[in-house]
């Protein structure tokens, strides 16, 4: 208990308040990292430090990372005290316009409370360190013919379009298209501050329900379409043994015969050890197609050396949003009902044309509040 006192007095040295009434778990790590903010402050003001940049330099960089957590916490003790006062006050008025003012007041102070302790339970919480890389997305077709591949379409331009509204830079890399107009299989690279740490959680089986295109009798069929994210990998974190590659060259197509030309610039890569295939024809130069080629296989195959780590560490615990597998069904979109319905969170949204139209942010902040919320419980047990 002592020590547990001295701890909080240190802290409340450097901060002007203690720590907040947090599990002990989280109470422990904000603990850990206020003390440490501390330290670099005292090294910081160090005239020796000061004066060598190689020392000054990463301890700044360090505090600059802890800023956001120090300053979230003072501000929720700061919101604390008010609401305090604001309670006291109310307590012993007896005037109506004062009485109303102060219940507003404290409304509003405990709005803001909880908010700011929303924030800094996030900041406590360990960050996902490929959270902001660029990805590269896959859809496929699944069940339903020619309709699965347009709704492959469909998703295809809606997170192209949430790209748009985003200012993210998308680029297709590989794809074959369906007779229709749709796609059998698209890939393509979404380039943007953040954007693995907002699609992350995308993987999955997305399934539509409507009358397609090809119904004449008007009847409502479901057809499939899975969705892979990929973080983009960097050429140091997947080694690739060349000796492990078979690299096949030949003849690009296309549908209608668009894209067809006599030389042999379409790639096809095979990783033997992983049966991992990847194919690029969009390009007409080899050079172009192979590259493109091995950056989609470093992200198959870090994706695929994650899960198996995944896997060998814990059976358990899987995505904190559903597991993420391809095989998973993860939402549904139903056009006759204007419905949108994420099945690992319960969250039906009646405004499908505009989530179509790329107007993700809802879907995609309640499945990150999910995400934090499962994470900071496994991290209070």
């Amino acid at each position: 208990m002592a020590a547990h006192d001295a701890t909080e007095r240190d802290h409340s040295t450097a901060t002007g308040l203690p720590l907040p009434e947090l599990p002990g778990a989280l109470r422990e790590a904000l603990a850990a990292r206020i003390g440490r903010f501390d330290q670099l402050e005292r090294e910081l003001a160090d005239p020796a430090v000061a004066a060598d940049p190689r020392r000054w330099q990463p301890l700044a960089q360090e505090r600059a990372e802890l800023e956001p957590l120090v300053d979230a916490y003072r501000r929720w003790r700061e919101a604390g005290a008010d609401l305090e006062a604001a309670r006291a006050l109310l307590r012993e008025t007896d005037d109506a316009d004062e009485h109303a003012y102060l219940t507003a007041e404290v409304e509003r102070l405990e709005a803001e409370r909880q908010r700011l302790e929303r924030t800094l339970r996030s900041l406590l919480l360990p960050r996902d360190p490929r959270d902001q890389r660029d990805v590269i997305m896959e859809i496929r077709a699944g069940t339903g013919g020619e309709e699965a591949a347009l709704f492959a379409g469909d998703l295809f331009r809606m997170y192209q379009r949430y790209a748009e509204r985003q200012g993210w830079r998308t680029e297709v890399m590989a794809a074959t298209e369906s007779d229709l107009g749709g796609f059998k299989e698209v890939v393509f690279a979404v380039s943007g501050r953040g954007a693995f740490s907002r699609l992350k959680h995308e993987s999955g089986v997305h399934r539509v329900q409507r009358v397609p295109v090809t119904e004449a009798a008007g009847r409502i069929h479901t057809s499939t379409a899975t969705v892979a994210v990929l973080p983009e990998a960097e050429e140091v974190e997947v080694q690739i043994d060349p000796d492990d590659l078979e690299i096949d060259t030949f003849a690009a197509s296309g549908p209608g015969g668009q894209h067809v030309n006599k030389t042999e610039s379409a790639v096809r890569i095979t990783h033997k050890p992983t049966g991992i295939v990847v194919t690029c024809q969009d390009e007409r130069s080899q050079h172009k197609n192979r590259a493109r080629a091995m950056k989609i296989l470093r992200a198959r195959l870090l994706d695929y050396y994650t899960r198996r780590q995944q896997e060998e560490l814990s059976q358990q615990r899987r995505s904190q949003v559903g597991t993420g597998e391809r095989s998973e069904k993860i939402r549904t979109y139903n056009f006759r009902e204007n419905r949108v319905t994420d099945h690992r969170i319960g969250l039906t949204l009646y405004r499908l044309q505009e989530i179509m139209d790329g107007d993700l942010d809802e879907l995609l902040d309640a499945l990150a509040a999910h995400d934090e919320q499962v994470r900071l419980g496994e991290a209070v047990s």
